[in-house]
């Protein structure tokens, strides 16, 4: 006989949507005090109303339908501050923005060294002139790439510089 297993039923999504909804009504004040109920403490000072909104929100979503697992934490914790984040971004592309017009990039491919002149207004290849790298290489190869990876402007990060 085959066994059979059952699990907890499904979350009542329309009571979940109207509990929210509830959520919205509430003004500053009594967020902060639904916030001390759920939490245990009480909330930061300097949290804005639609923050205490938005957490006391995902909190209920949470609770009726799991949580992230673990994987997705440790993602999350890995990513760093949304400061941090924002700065390795702005360095990345300060480090493929560094083409100035009259540079020469040069790639050899499938036995063909192609060479691209960086314009003004684009980059220049067998007479034609493309608005992006990604362009160039799609012309080159046909299929497509990312431009600065193709031309080696931009490398894989080791995994010691994302300091």
């Amino acid at each position: 006989m085959p066994r059979v297993r059952i699990g907890p039923a499904l979350p009542d999504r329309t009571a979940l949507a109207v509990e929210i909804a509830r959520l919205r009504d509430l003004d500053i004040a009594q967020l902060r005090s639904r916030w001390h109920i759920v939490f245990g403490r009480r909330p930061p000072r300097h949290l804005p109303r639609h923050l205490l909104f938005r957490t006391l929100a995902y909190r209920l979503q949470a609770d009726r339908f799991g949580d992230l697992d673990d994987a997705s934490r440790r993602l999350l914790d890995g990513s760093g501050s949304p400061e941090k984040a924002g700065q390795n971004a702005a360095n990345l592309v300060r480090h493929i923005a560094d083409v100035r017009p009259g540079t020469s990039l040069s790639r050899e491919w499938n036995g063909r060294f192609e060479r691209v002149a960086v314009l003004a207004e684009g980059f220049a290849w067998n007479g034609k002139t493309y608005r992006s790298l990604s362009q160039v290489a799609l012309a080159i190869t046909g299929t497509r790439w990312n431009g600065p990876r193709f031309f080696g402007l931009r490398d894989n990060p080791s995994r010691g510089s994302a300091a």
